[in-house]
């Protein structure tokens, strides 16, 4: 193949290959020797074949990449430039990884002639993600004599495969590109692109078991309605997270922390099912070490399997129940039992209401003084639920609200998400607008997006609040609990035993930002909720990118 350019007719020619295979998104950062790569996603973008998003933070274009993927579970191509650039995409390829989400990384490069002599922005990106990239290729920069018309095609089968989990699980893959000057010339005519059809994921052959006693289900991040559906076919209680997906139905238990510590609930457990990745509670792990207590484990998109403790009995792909709920009086005093107890927690922690026969009047008063309360954790992540309807999206971050929402809030059965395979507090605006872009689109799309997050994971992805030049901005608030630093942090053994000036330094971080000058500088929204009131109204309010920021007390 010949033309004006190797370089772009190469990059121009392996972008169209994915595109091919189904590929929709492109998210890049600007840099010199990917400017081929940049240029040619451009132009299938301005063509209508693809959707760019330009972003300047490598570590925001991977997690906004990311959010994309988790929204459509369809692979979503990132390009860098050489050097720290490829560097800054590593938080995103290890949450990638350890979450199963699919993300192609196009990572531009010198020559093989270039490398190790000293060049400028050159250091060994061969290997630089070691086992958490699922694939990786070293992709020889094209020669003047041009390249084999069937590489592109070829190179881009390989990394889709492997991206979208055909062979294994989902998550990133490389194609490291070396490029020689003249890294780009003109855009020529794009090639007619045929979409194929591409095979569907082969159905996860599902284990079939039955009844048995003193059994549990437990839903981590990413265990989606199977879990609910298992639980209630079985007729047994389901310990179902926050970001579970399955956080909804008959049987689930709310409380669960609680119970888990009970004997006469907890103690009782003999079999657990798990599905997805729990990481919010202590409980859980420590239950499924337990010697008495035997472990099923369903198989999740990530590669890594989620056992503690090395215990599991059996490793599944999927599990199946043909019969009906354990009807027996046994099971049903099993099932009960959990779910009136862990509403009993629930409504015990739960403000009265006014009692019957009370006068209008004290009833309204007794009203607008809710409003003007003070807002509290439980009170911003009930809001925040109430809020949310199934056509909305949810993001939490890693901080103590995502806690505090596990233990109290009701089943209700809305997209959740959180960036939970590292628990780490990156990326999570930028996750949350890679979702809100991807779920926003079409002629009549409807919804909002929310992330609820702390103050630190805020400023931690503040550069997430920098739209492309030209993009749209999708319908997301940005609610932030700020609590002046990190309380979450007040609630390890640590606290009570660091010196406390030294341990507000080093782990609280106290923080004094004007959010809504930082609001302004990016050309946000900004609105400050002091009590419920204020809270519900600005939650109300969907028409633009907003940052909702809720004072809380540190204790």
């Amino acid at each position: 193949m010949h033309g004006s350019n190797q370089a772009t007719d190469f990059s121009v020619a392996v972008l169209g290959e994915f595109i091919r295979r189904g590929v929709r998104d492109i998210v890049l950062c600007p840099g010199s020797r990917s400017q081929a790569l940049a240029l040619a996603a451009a132009a299938f973008d301005e063509a209508g074949l693809v959707r760019l998003q330009v972003r300047i933070d490598e570590r925001v274009a991977g997690f906004l990449a990311l959010g994309l993927a988790v929204e459509t579970g369809t692979p979503v191509i990132i390009i860098t430039t050489s050097g720290t650039a490829v560097a800054n995409l590593h938080p995103t390829v290890l949450e990638a990884h350890h979450s199963g989400v699919p993300l192609i990384l196009l990572t531009a490069d010198r020559p093989p002639e270039l490398r190790g002599i000293g060049s400028n922005q050159t250091t060994d990106q061969l290997g630089i993600y070691g086992s958490a990239v699922t694939w990786m290729r070293e992709v020889e920069a094209p020669s003047a004599t041009g390249f084999d018309p069937d590489y592109p095609g070829e190179l881009a089968h390989e990394a889709f495969s492997a991206a979208a989990g055909r062979s294994s699980s989902p998550g990133p893959v490389q194609l490291n590109m070396g490029f020689r000057e003249p890294l780009s010339g003109p855009v020529g005519q794009l090639p007619e692109l045929d979409a194929h059809a591409w095979p569907s994921a082969r159905p996860a052959k599902a284990t079939v078991i039955g009844h048995s006693p003193d059994t549990i289900v437990i839903a981590g991040d990413g265990a989606g309605p199977a879990a609910e559906e298992f639980a209630r076919s079985l007729g047994v209680p389901l310990l179902a997270e926050v970001t579970s997906g399955s956080r909804f139905g008959p049987n689930l238990i709310v409380a669960y922390r609680e119970l888990l510590k009970d004997v006469e609930y907890g103690g009782r457990v003999r079999r657990v099912y798990v599905f997805g990745h729990p990481t919010l509670s202590r409980e859980v792990p420590a239950l499924l070490q337990r010697d008495n207590v035997t472990v099923h484990i369903v198989r999740g998109t990530a590669g890594e399997v989620y056992n503690p403790g090395h215990r599991a009995a059996g490793i599944h792909e999927a599990l199946a129940h043909d019969g009906g709920p354990d009807d027996s009086r046994e099971a049903r005093a099993w099932l009960g039992g959990w779910v009136h107890a862990s509403r009993g927690i629930l409504e015990a922690d739960a403000i009265a209401a006014p009692a019957n026969g009370e006068r209008p009047g004290a009833f309204a008063r007794e009203q607008l003084a809710a409003f003007r309360e003070p807002v509290t954790r439980r009170m911003l992540v009930e809001g925040v639920w109430r809020a949310t309807w199934p056509h909305d999206r949810l993001v939490f971050g890693a901080s103590r609200l995502i806690r505090v929402a596990d233990a109290v809030l009701p089943g209700k059965k809305i997209p959740v998400h959180a960036n939970r395979g590292l628990a780490g507090i990156d990326g999570t605006i930028s996750t949350a607008l890679g979702i809100a872009i991807a779920s926003q689109r079409g002629a009549g799309a409807v919804g909002v997006t929310r992330a609820l997050l702390g103050d630190l994971a805020t400023l931690h992805d503040a550069g997430a609040l920098l739209f492309g030049s030209g993009e749209s901005k999708p319908r997301i608030q940005v609610i932030v609990g700020n609590d002046g630093g990190g309380t979450i942090f007040d609630g390890l053994e640590v606290a009570a035993t660091a010196q406390k000036e030294s341990f507000d330094r080093v782990l609280y971080t106290p923080q004094s930002v004007d959010f809504g000058s930082l609001a302004a500088a990016y050309g946000w929204d900004h609105r400050r909720a002091t009590n419920r009131g204020e809270l519900d109204e600005a939650l109300s309010a969907t028409g633009t990118a907003t940052i909702i920021e809720v004072p809380l007390s540190r204790e």
